[in-house]
């Protein structure tokens, strides 16, 4: 049985780096056919966004707003027409749960850093981008995507004898027994896993080459493991054949806060029955690409058609 649910996993692993690679490979044959084909730069931007990251998870039931902590992306935008864009982006920033627990004699907490890549396609409500009649320099808009994103979540604990604090990977300790043969069914959680994007924005134009905006995308995600909580505790027995001592002391931290107690085994931890989310709300800066070009010293040849 859990040579099966391994296989499965080696094979969900492998289908999610083919995926990766397309993604890549599609990203650099747009870049290069535009680039060979001197095709329509003025509907290229480049930029970026800064704001922030917030997570949604048996940690933290209460809002998607909640634990804000700082985030960014790089964009590439090709604007197809007035209405319709396709964005490519790379993201990287920071998610927290707990601190406190939102169930505060569970006492669990986790941080995580998270990288993101995706492609997303973007419906401007009002023709957008260009000058003349029946144009606006503004517009709300909305987004849909796919992508992938590493995340690795870790707990911080201060030994009570030294006093020494220290940040712990939990996925290597297998805090709810993944890993053990006593539970086949919870196989180690990967690192990569998919996400899809979508949310809305509205930009503003202020000069021909520069587009400002404000987006708000949710990511909805295919693990319930972003805060290392999900299911029940284990015997401590089985915690200390996959990951010793830190992995007893860092599944149920709940001792910490009432001496002495500790929860039975098939106790829930957290809750299976919904994956986590998480959401990225900033700004966001690009600039034309034929501008870009320009400003590094290399000048666009005349676009086909122009």
């Amino acid at each position: 049985m859990l040579k099966e649910q391994m296989l499965k996993q080696e094979k969900r692993n492998m289908i999610q780096r083919e995926l990766k690679c397309k993604i890549l490979i599609l990203l650099f044959l747009v870049l290069t056919f535009g680039a060979r084909s001197q095709l329509r730069y003025a509907n290229m931007e480049l930029g970026i966004a800064a704001g922030g990251m917030s997570y949604l998870g048996d940690l933290n039931n209460q809002s998607m707003l909640g634990k804000q902590r700082p985030g960014g992306m790089l964009l590439f935008r090709y604007n197809t027409g007035q209405r319709w864009v396709v964005q490519f982006s790379g993201g990287y920033g920071q998610i927290e749960g707990g601190n406190p627990d939102v169930i505060k004699r569970r006492n669990l907490s986790f941080r995580s850093k998270v990288v993101e890549m995706a492609v997303n396609v973007q419906f401007n409500f009002l023709p957008f981008g260009k000058d003349g009649l029946g144009s606006y320099r503004w517009t709300p808009y909305l987004f849909a995507g796919y992508g992938f994103f590493g995340f690795n979540p870790k707990a911080e604990y201060t030994n009570p004898a030294t006093g020494e604090t220290q940040w712990y990977e939990l996925q290597p300790l297998g805090t709810e027994g993944q890993g053990s043969e006593l539970y086949p069914d919870r196989a180690k959680y990967a690192l990569i896993e998919r996400t899809m994007p979508f949310g809305l924005g509205i930009k503003w134009k202020p000069t021909k080459y520069v587009v400002l905006g404000l987006e708000y995308g949710f990511r909805k995600t295919w693990t319930d493991y972003l805060d290392d909580v999900s299911t029940t505790y284990v015997e401590h027995e089985v915690l200390k054949d996959i990951g010793g001592d830190m992995s007893v002391v860092l599944s149920d931290r709940t001792g910490e806060v009432v001496p002495g107690y500790e929860n039975a085994p098939g106790i829930q931890r957290g809750d299976d029955s919904l994956n986590d989310w998480y959401a990225f709300l900033g700004l966001t800066f690009t600039v034309r690409l034929d501008a870009v070009m320009t400003f590094f010293g290399w000048k666009p040849h005349c676009e086909r058609g122009k």
